[in-house]
């Protein structure tokens, strides 16, 4: 008998799936050992992460494979949750929101098929992550930058597919797609965009093709496989330039926030703005004991002794700025005249087109910041809470300020951090924790459900959800009755009835609507 078993899939015809998934993939890419098993569970997982354990993992090459993985798990009935690289760290990783599912891997799918120097696009396969990305457009000394998250190990697909977000004018990931191809859940093919016509010269240059446009449809969705995207690239800037902001009082978040957003909404700032903590900027360069070994939050002194030693602010930004020499130089100076009767004489550098790479500027991959999992020590890792808020100073403040009373209520290091979007914020809310420390996982459950029901009274909805919580975040989406809710419950019994693709992501296909078409009691 197989050691772990798919929801609802006897023991005989799992054994029959694995059979026929060996045949198709080759048995060295169907994986069910103990100790395969073992090193796709969570790394940061809240308790021994077997709540998210995987029964098996398949791991096709190709998209005619993949096609082929679908049709079996139909056949048998055997559900799939498909990564790109397994990396989505913070969020569950490569794990399963459903316990028992087969990992579908499709990292052996790396392929960097196309990259259009004059067009700035490219033709990616999921398996391509950002060192690869990256290490090609310097081999072949590209003038093209990509954008990338803080923790650049994972796909460059799959954290587009997720609105990851990066820190360059190209940081809204999931708006730098163009084009897809989709294996859908009863293994047939499409290409979404221009890519619907055969031999099309503008798959990556158009999105929106002919009639409905459906690449939002398989974002943060479990409505098909995808196995190539189109994505934007930024053109090399004449000039960059770095403006570093330290706000030294709680309350500058207020005023700042305004200032910033603004200039944000005005293009002149053309990226996402992370407006952050103390914490934030100490936990990726220090450790807790070497300014603290207290129980409870870090006092008040403590944070000022820190801030004062590592030259941080309460709050702290970093601003980048790209174009022509003459525009970068003129936006240098706009800042210059609001924030310096503030705060004081600013720093600021200037690059110029091929001068050494600024990790942040420039999209340069970096692993850096997980570093912060290891602030408590022992056996780190990170839970992330980021509601989507508009752009209100006050506002962030009245929420900073009461989310920061929470977590020193419970015994947390408050880390947050404002990223301004176009017309949004995000608060991210990282809840850092050592998985050795019972104390220290159940305070971590306990503080994220409080700030998910905390920003849903106050109308804000989270943007992307732990595989631990996907249900809980999709409840808070209640209007109607949980009208979004049901729409994709329908979508998704339509294209897969057998719930094969990633049962349960972000809430769909958990509740299943009955045959008459209403949602079940």
């Amino acid at each position: 008998m197989a050691a772990l078993l798919p929801n609802g899939v006897s023991d005989a015809a799992f054994t029959q799936a694995l059979t026929a998934l060996r045949s198709a993939v080759g048995s060295q890419w169907v994986l069910d050992s103990a100790e395969d098993r073992q090193s796709y569970i969570d790394p940061y997982a809240l308790g021994d992460g077997t709540d998210h354990d995987t029964s098996a993992i398949v791991a096709p090459a190709t998209v005619e494979e993949v096609q082929a993985v679908v049709r079996i798990a139909n056949q048998f009935r055997v559900p799939l949750w498909p990564v790109g690289r397994g990396k989505n760290l913070g969020y569950g990783a490569a794990s399963p929101a459903q316990k028992g599912d087969v990992i579908l891997d499709l990292s052996r799918m790396n392929r960097i098929l196309d990259v259009n120097v004059n067009q700035a696009s490219c033709l990616l396969e999921p398996g391509v992550g950002y060192f690869d990305l990256f290490r090609h457009l310097k081999e072949k000394k590209l003038p093209l930058w990509m954008s990338v998250p803080g923790n650049s190990w994972g796909s460059v697909v799959g954290n587009a597919l997720d609105r990851g977000i990066g820190y360059t004018p190209f940081g809204d990931h999931c708006e730098q797609i163009c084009g897809m191809e989709v294996v859908l859940p009863d293994g047939s093919l499409v290409r979404t965009g221009m890519g619907a016509m055969e031999g099309s010269a503008s798959w990556q240059s158009y999105k929106y093709g002919y009639g409905p446009s459906w690449d939002q449809m398989f974002m943060q969705s479990n409505l098909g496989v995808v196995t190539k995207a189109g994505v934007w690239l930024q053109p090399e800037p004449e000039m960059t330039a770095k403006v570093e902001l330290a706000f030294p009082n709680f309350d500058d978040a207020g005023w700042a926030i305004d200032i910033l957003c603004d200039l944000r909404r005005r293009d002149v700032i053309q990226h996402n703005i992370v407006f952050g903590s103390p914490v934030r900027a100490a936990s990726t360069m220090s450790q807790r004991a070497d300014w603290y070994d207290g129980k409870g939050a870090l006092p008040h002194s403590v944070s000022e002794e820190m801030m004062k030693k590592l030259g941080l602010g309460w709050w702290n930004a970093k601003i980048n700025l790209y174009g022509h020499e003459g525009t970068v130089k003129a936006q240098v100076e706009l800042i210059r005249k609001l924030f310096e009767p503030k705060l004081g004489e600013l720093k600021f550098e200037l690059w110029r087109q091929g001068d050494p790479e600024d990790l942040s500027a420039q999209g340069v991959p970096t692993t850096m910041g997980l570093q912060c999992v290891n602030w408590y020590g022992g056996r780190g890792g990170h839970l992330s809470f980021a509601p989507v808020l508009p752009q209100d100073g006050k506002l962030a403040l009245e929420y900073a300020r009461k989310i920061k009373a929470y977590y020193e209520e419970v015994g947390q290091d408050y880390y947050a951090s404002f990223t301004i979007g176009r017309r949004h914020i995000n608060n991210v809310s990282l809840i850092l924790y050592n998985r050795d420390e019972p104390e220290a996982v159940a305070r971590a459950d306990k503080l994220y459900r409080h700030l998910l029901g905390e920003a849903a009274r106050q109308g804000f909805g989270e943007y992307r959800g732990h595989i631990s919580y996907m249900d809980d975040v999709a409840e808070t989406f209640n209007f109607g009755g949980g009208a979004l809710r049901r729409l994709n419950d329908t979508v998704k019994a339509a294209l897969d009835p057998n719930n094969i693709i990633a049962p349960g992501r972000n809430g769909i296909g958990t509740r299943r609507p009955a045959p008459n078409g209403k949602a079940p009691a």
